[in-house]
């Protein structure tokens, strides 16, 4: 899908059609060439594709006040199983809500989406903090978990913990990352944050303000200076192996949770983690208005993710078990019944069948952690317009029949 890379920037409808080959990098700078003061609430990650990114959800810095990318879809071209070319008013309205957030693979082939751009000031602040456990940052996650899903809706503050040196030769210890984006100039960020959040202790020096194309640039962690058509590269290799995996958090994890965490992320080592804030436009749609059901109620996702590169000689099986070990350790603090995760951070751990076979009820374990109670709306759909499972794979959605339950 990679050739089907188009993108039609439309400023005066406040519209644009993408291909689904296109990454997120030639998106926003496709935007930006033709407005200052319009964006897409996407990833912060340039080489996504956004076939699948928006069709599985889509999330970034901007959803707390714009919503997810399958938020702001109103048309698609997709191939179905009889090799038609539909569109929204063609396929039907099921058909076009399960594209945005059941995982489009599952349905036919998207070539292309029809997207609503959203209005951002010339002008957005940029910050990042970091805090280790010895500069208090088990208080101050403990005091994010309380705010961040509560704040402004034009600010959103992601904490990254990771592992870094500890303050004596050979230590490790954790250091979290307070990454922020505000839509607006400093004068306005910082009383916001001393008022709601004064245990980050933000500071003006800690601020800077660009333009919204150059935030996408501050996020994507590239060396400032960086010329924006660093955006239009696209990756050509695979630089290191990794294994995801995601959670949902509705309640403040206690501090002695956090500092299990801690001890967990230590004895994984080569990882890192997100806990990425909700609020704001998540809670004001229903779970119902796409397939994506994860909205009012829950404070932030979690990625955990373990990385590493091939040269370093490191014994897959046993990371992947200690990010398994990790993840078993805490389920107290996640949702249950079930245990929720993020289809884009695509987990066969948690329910699989085998690619050419799909059996309804262990798909019913993966697709209800998935979608929860839509999973079935999804499996309906999919009777209608793949009744024989043509589009398939490990956690796909299978048609539902009369004999299934």
């Amino acid at each position: 899908m990679f050739n089907f890379r188009k993108i039609v920037v439309q400023p005066y409808q406040e519209a644009a059609w993408v291909e689904a080959g296109a990454t997120l990098g030639e998106l926003y700078y496709q935007i930006a060439n033709q407005s200052s003061i319009h964006a897409f609430p996407a990833g912060i990650c340039p080489t996504l594709g956004t076939g699948g990114h928006f069709s599985g959800g889509g999330y970034g810095n901007l959803m707390r006040k714009f919503g997810l990318s399958l938020d702001n879809i109103d048309d698609a071209r997709i191939v179905d199983a009889n090799g038609r070319i539909l569109d929204r008013r063609t396929m039907g309205e099921d058909l076009f809500w399960a594209l945005r957030g059941g995982g489009g693979a599952s349905f036919g082939v998207i070539l292309s989406w029809r997207i609503k751009l959203v209005r951002i000031p010339e002008k957005v602040t940029v910050f990042r903090v970091g805090r280790t456990l010895e500069q208090g940052a088990t208080d101050i996650v403990y005091r994010w978990q309380e705010v961040a899903p509560e704040l402004d809706n034009d600010l959103f503050i992601r904490a990254m913990p990771t592992i870094a040196n500890g303050t004596r030769k050979g230590d490790k210890t954790i250091q979290v990352l307070f990454i922020g984006m505000f839509l607006g100039k400093t004068d306005r960020l910082l009383p916001l944050i001393n008022k709601s959040f004064p245990e980050l202790g933000l500071q003006r020096k800690d601020c800077e303000e660009v333009s919204w194309i150059k935030s996408t640039l501050f996020w994507a962690e590239f060396p400032k200076g960086t010329p924006i058509d660093v955006l239009l590269q696209r990756p050509n290799t695979t630089l290191f192996l990794s294994k995801a995996k995601s959670d949902y958090v509705k309640d403040v994890i206690p501090k002695s949770g956090l500092e299990a965490i801690w001890k967990s992320m230590l004895k994984v080592g080569r990882m890192f983690m997100q806990f990425n804030p909700y609020g704001g436009r998540m809670s004001e749609l229903a779970e119902t208005s796409s397939p994506f059901p994860h909205r009012a109620g829950y404070r932030f996702l979690i990625q955990y993710s373990t990385n590493w590169e091939e040269k370093d000689g490191i014994d897959t099986e046993k990371q992947v078990n200690l990010l398994r070990e990790m993840y078993d350790a805490t389920a107290p603090y996640m949702t249950k019944e079930p245990r929720e995760a993020f289809l884009n951070y695509r987990d066969l751990d948690i329910g699989s069948n085998p690619s050419n076979h799909t059996d309804f009820k262990t798909a019913k374990v993966y697709g209800l952690k998935y979608f929860k109670n839509n999973f079935f709306r999804l499996t309906e759909v999919k009777a209608r317009v793949d009744p024989d499972n043509f589009f398939s794979h490990e956690q796909s959605i299978p048609p539902r029949h009369a004999n299934h339950n």
